[in-house]
């Protein structure tokens, strides 16, 4: 009788226990995003989950105990954490802290300034560098600088400056430094000479970016301590914007798995606070499949819980690029490129070994006539190995046709979008005419039920801030307000912010764990500085986060909630840009 009367006390006590929350955010505005216009009151958080959700006295009084952080969210807008789908987190983690960035730059003159400013305590050898992130259109200005202007602003350190995938500066210290002259030449891309022969800084994007990336990788690079210092910067910075989840495209010289050292090094440590999942890119051309081959015998698929944590990484999969061949270069300062006659013969046998070992993958495609070829390559492997539920996509799709999208829904596939046309939607109608629908056709997408997930592809195009994006889905504008898709096309408040939640989340599997806020789900979210669902559009791109979590813990807090800021290190090195200017300039002329 004792006993048993012991085991039922037990059992209530465990269960007591159990009902006890680590963290309540009460009093908010809080989207469930489980269908528009929901919204409750709490949110009750234990081990990482959502426990519970609902008004906020009962919450309260159901879930708190002595040990239960309550967080007063005051009225204020609560969303799930955005999840950024086509994101290169991870090699801009190595670099952010060398990087002066235009992002949110009100005025060309203000830009200069920051130029001239950041080389004045840049250190001798070193480089000024602006990466992608910003284009003409963003400034009052409504230009580019020049050329004479940029070596005014620093004649005497190098720069080097990137604009979108199409060209690049260098000032004359940079091509001194360099050594640059009238045989430097690289394939696919132009580096202009003058009258005399001798290089004048511009290069130009041609059928690849090659002379501009190759040059890039000329330019100074942080030590290891630096890079560590570098990811937990940038990391944070896209905590500032509410990013709780990213996917990593991998890109262009990010070597597997060197070049994930650092994440991994502080992944270990427990530093890490947005759940990452990556994807593997073969680098070398002509031997991709070599590298495939060894991957899928090495590298582990989902080998943890979506974020990297002391037990690893989640390494999800193949792309963002699969052969060389097959990279359709989106430059919309020159005509399409068209791909190699080769395409079909080299892709073929690595979708054939992905499908075969079940790996998902991803493939970079901006247009209807890349996809075509691309989609009877899958075609013609689907017939002999089933895809069979296997989770693959595009990435990007501006020009994707009706029958194309048919097809990617008969095999399964999804298509992540990014919101390149904010920043090259001008560029695209001087060169192609005024786009007569929605590029990429996002509600198309949605309405034959196809995965939708949204993203940025920052930084070497677009920047990181979501909110920028997000102004993007409901306006259908570009930076500079050019009307870039017909008007009925925009979308609802609803649907925009599901896609970079839910719908993003479908990309690594995750849709049953995170992109809402109900039971059960990662409690992954923000508090939002502004009301997202009744501010107006143009007010959208102003919203950051006052507070962000990431599986239960503060990540990020600001204003009022500053208190419960997780810490900071100092950045390094000290004549980092990031030290000074921080990233997206929201305050700055």
């Amino acid at each position: 009788m004792k006993a048993t009367l012991l085991a039922v006390v037990l059992l209530g006590c465990q269960v007591c226990f159990a009902q006890t929350a680590d963290l309540i955010v009460t009093n908010g505005k809080i989207a469930t995003m489980t269908k528009a216009g929901e919204f409750v009151q709490a949110v009750a958080v234990k081990d990482g989950i959502i426990l519970d959700t609902g008004p906020s006295a009962r919450i309260v009084s159901q879930y708190r105990s002595g040990q239960t952080k309550v967080i007063d969210a005051k009225g204020r807008t609560v969303v799930p954490g955005i999840n950024d789908s086509h994101i290169h987190i991870i090699r801009e983690g190595l670099h952010y802290n060398s990087e002066l960035r235009w992002d949110g730059v009100k005025t060309l003159a203000r830009a200069m300034q920051m130029l001239k400013e950041q080389a004045a305590r840049t250190p001798e050898g070193v480089w000024i560098k602006v990466i992608g992130g910003w284009n003409e259109f963003q400034f009052q200005e409504k230009r580019q600088p020049t050329l004479a202007e940029i070596n005014e602003a620093v004649p005497d350190k190098p720069v080097f400056i990137t604009y979108l995938y199409g060209k690049a500066f260098l000032n004359k210290k940079g091509i001194q430094v360099l050594g640059y002259d009238s045989k430097t030449s690289y394939e696919g891309s132009l580096v202009e000479l003058d009258q005399e022969g001798n290089p004048t800084g511009m290069l130009f994007a041609k059928e690849t970016p090659k002379a501009i990336y190759t040059t890039l990788g000329l330019t100074t690079k942080l030590s290891h301590e630096e890079r560590l210092n570098s990811t937990l910067q940038y990391y944070r910075e896209l905590n500032r914007f509410g990013i709780t989840s990213a996917a990593d495209a991998a890109g262009g010289s990010q070597n597997y798995p060197s070049d994930y050292a650092v994440a991994l090094e502080l992944a270990k440590d427990g530093k890490l606070n947005i759940r990452t999942s990556y994807f593997l890119f073969a680098q070398q051309k002509g031997r991709e499949l070599e590298d495939y081959q060894k991957w899928v015998q090495t590298a582990k698929l989902n080998k943890n819980d979506h974020m990297l944590l002391p037990n690893g990484y989640d390494m999800e999969g193949a792309g963002e690029n699969l052969v060389a061949t097959a990279a359709d270069f989106e430059n919309f300062l020159e005509p399409r490129t068209i791909l190699s006659d080769q395409m079909e013969a080299d892709l073929e046998p690595v979708i054939r070994i992905l499908v075969k070992n079940r790996w998902p993958f991803r493939l970079h495609a901006t247009y209807g006539e890349s996809i075509e070829r691309m989609l009877a390559v899958f075609e013609k492997v689907d017939k002999e190995i089933p895809f069979n539920g296997l989770r693959w996509f595009f990435d990007h799709a501006e020009t994707i046709t009706d029958d194309q999208l048919a097809r990617v829904k008969k095999l399964g596939g999804g298509v992540a979008v990014q919101f390149r046309m904010y920043y090259q939607g001008e560029l695209y109608e001087k060169l192609y005419g005024k786009a007569d629908r929605q590029l990429p056709p996002i509600k198309k997408m949605l309405s034959m039920g196809i995965p939708v997930g949204m993203g940025t592809d920052a930084t070497r195009i677009s920047t990181y801030n979501p909110w920028m994006a997000l102004h993007w889905l409901l306006t259908g504008q570009t930076i500079g307000g050019l009307q870039f898709w017909p008007k009925d096309q925009v979308l609802d408040r609803f649907t925009a912010l599901h896609i970079y939640t839910t719908g993003s989340a479908w990309f690594t599997g995750e849709e049953q764990l995170k992109g809402k806020i109900v039971k059960g789900m990662y409690a992954d979210m923000t508090v939002l500085t502004g009301d997202y669902f009744s501010a107006k559009p143009d007010d959208v791109r102003n919203i950051e986060s006052l507070l962000t979590i990431v599986n239960g813990k503060v990540v990020y807090a600001a204003g009022e909630y500053k208190a419960l800021d997780a810490a900071v290190p100092e950045v390094i090195p000290a004549w980092s840009p990031v030290k000074h200017y921080g990233g997206y300039q929201k305050e700055r002329p």
